[in-house]
């Protein structure tokens, strides 16, 4: 099999255009270390590759931690985001992900989940 012949979406999954391209996925899981946060994003099979925002928030909406994916070739990603410039991680947080082509004002769909990090044991 040739590098050309590997396939980027599962057989089951037909690349779609730019307007049909949605976050169909989001799951949310922070590490036992409390800091570190588990996120795992599926967005349609697409024909154009899409870029992504992901900003996390803390109770008091102040940013905690961004990471901005340019043009993603995977429509199945995972990631490890770092809770940023606090002693204790345990609370509430709120995760936003833009799906955007051109412009990500407005976004082309927008994804807002909640979590919580647990206290220490």
């Amino acid at each position: 099999m040739s590098a050309m012949d590997i396939p980027l979406f599962p057989s089951d999954k037909t690349p779609q255009p730019k307007d049909a391209i949605r976050i169909e996925d989001l799951e949310i899981t922070p590490y036992s270390d409390r800091f570190r946060i588990y996120v795992h994003v599926v967005v349609t099979a697409f024909q154009d590759r899409p870029n992504l925002l992901l900003v996390m928030h803390d109770e008091d909406d102040h940013i905690v931690s961004e990471l901005n994916v340019i043009e993603t070739m995977h429509y199945d990603m995972e990631f490890t985001m770092h809770i940023r410039n606090v002693d204790d991680p345990a609370g509430l947080y709120t995760l936003t992900v833009d799906l955007f082509y051109e412009t990500k004002n407005p976004p082309q769909d927008r994804r807002i989940e909640t979590f919580t990090v647990p206290d220490a044991e």
